[in-house]
C-alpha cells in the first residue's frame, strides 16, 4: 500500500501516475516530472492519495515546481509555438505533403545547443532534406523530422471517440495491440469501416476489449441452429446474446422465443445437474 498521484503534461492529456514521496501536490498544483531530457513542468489532476496497491514500481515526482521551473516551461512552449508556425509555413513553401502533428523543443545543457523535433504525418516517405536546412537556419538550432503512423498521431493529438470519451490511446494505453476484422466478425459487429474504425483511421483498439469474453462464450454456448432442452421445453437455438451470457431458443411447442442463459442449455451443465441433483 503507497500514494499515488496522477500528472499531465499537456490539458486533457495522457495521465502519468507518480509516487510522490515526501511532496503532498494538489489538483491544479505545477510539479516536476523527471524525463529523459532533464525535469519537466506538469499539472497535478489527481491529488496525492492512498491506494491499496503497491507502488514500488512507479516513478517518483522529482519535486514542486518553483518560479524559475514555471518561466523555463513558459520558454519552453513559446519555442514549441515559434516552430510550429514556422514548420507549417516552410512546409506549405516547398510543397511537402506534410502535416504537423507535434513539435517538441529541448532547451540546450552542458554545451549541447538547443533540439526542436517535428512530428508529421505523410501518405508515404517524404524527402524532407532541404526542410530541415531551412529549418534550422530559421530556428537557430538542430532540428529532427519524424513521422508518426496513424495510430502514433491519433495518441500524440488525442480527441473524443464514437464512445464520447478521450481516446484510449491518448489516456491510458501504453502500446498498441494487433486488431483484426476477425474480432469484429465474433462480435457481429457490422463490417462497416465507418462503424469499427477509430479516428485514426484503423480498427478500434476496442474491439479487444471484450474479444476474450466472446471467445469463451462460443467455447460453451450452443451453436446457433443446435437442438437444446431449455427449461420451458425443447427448442431450436436461434441467437446468441454475450453480454447477458443468454442465447434465445425457439420452443418446438408453439414456436414462440424465449431467452435462456448459457448455463441452463449448455450439455455438460446439464449433465452435472442431473447427476448431482437429488
Amino acid at each position: 500500500m503507497g500514494m499515488l498521484c496522477a500528472v499531465s503534461f499537456n490539458r486533457y492529456g495522457r495521465l502519468y501516475y507518480l509516487d510522490p514521496g515526501e511532496f503532498r501536490p494538489q489538483v491544479g498544483d505545477r510539479v516536476l516530472v523527471s524525463t529523459d531530457d532533464g525535469p519537466e513542468v506538469a499539472e497535478c489532476v489527481w491529488a496525492a492519495q492512498w491506494v491499496g496497491e503497491d507502488t514500488d514500481g512507479f516513478p517518483k515526482l522529482a519535486g514542486l515546481a518553483g518560479d524559475d521551473d514555471l518561466r523555463r516551461d513558459e520558454l519552453l512552449r513559446r519555442r514549441k509555438a515559434e516552430a510550429k508556425v514556422a514548420a507549417k509555413r516552410l512546409i506549405r513553401d516547398h510543397s511537402l505533403p506534410m502535416k504537423v502533428v507535434a513539435v517538441d523543443h529541448v532547451l540546450g545543457t552542458d554545451g549541447d545547443g538547443d533540439r526542436t523535433t517535428i512530428y508529421f504525418t505523410a501518405p508515404h516517405r517524404v524527402d524532407f532534406r532541404s526542410l530541415v536546412r531551412d529549418l534550422g537556419a530559421t530556428l537557430h538550432c538542430r532540428v529532427e523530422l519524424r513521422q508518426l503512423s496513424a495510430r502514433d498521431s491519433a495518441r500524440v493529438q488525442g480527441g473524443i471517440g464514437s464512445c464520447g470519451r478521450d481516446l484510449c490511446c491518448a489516456t491510458f494505453l501504453t502500446d498498441f495491440e494487433p486488431v483484426t476484422i476477425r474480432m469484429a466478425k465474433d462480435q457481429d459487429l457490422p463490417l462497416n469501416p465507418l462503424r469499427i474504425s477509430g479516428a485514426c483511421g484503423r480498427l478500434m483498439c476496442c474491439l479487444k476489449y471484450e474479444h476474450p469474453l466472446y471467445q469463451r462464450f462460443q467455447e460453451s454456448a450452443p451453436p446457433v441452429g443446435s437442438r437444446v432442452s431449455a427449461p420451458e421445453g425443447d427448442g431450436r437455438v436461434v441467437g446468441h446474446s454475450v453480454p447477458r451470457d443468454s442465447v434465445t431458443v425457439r420452443l418446438d411447442a408453439d414456436g414462440s422465443r424465449c431467452s435462456c442463459s448459457r448455463a441452463s442449455v449448455c450439455a455438460p451443465r446439464q449433465a452435472h445437474d442431473q447427476h448431482y441433483t437429488p
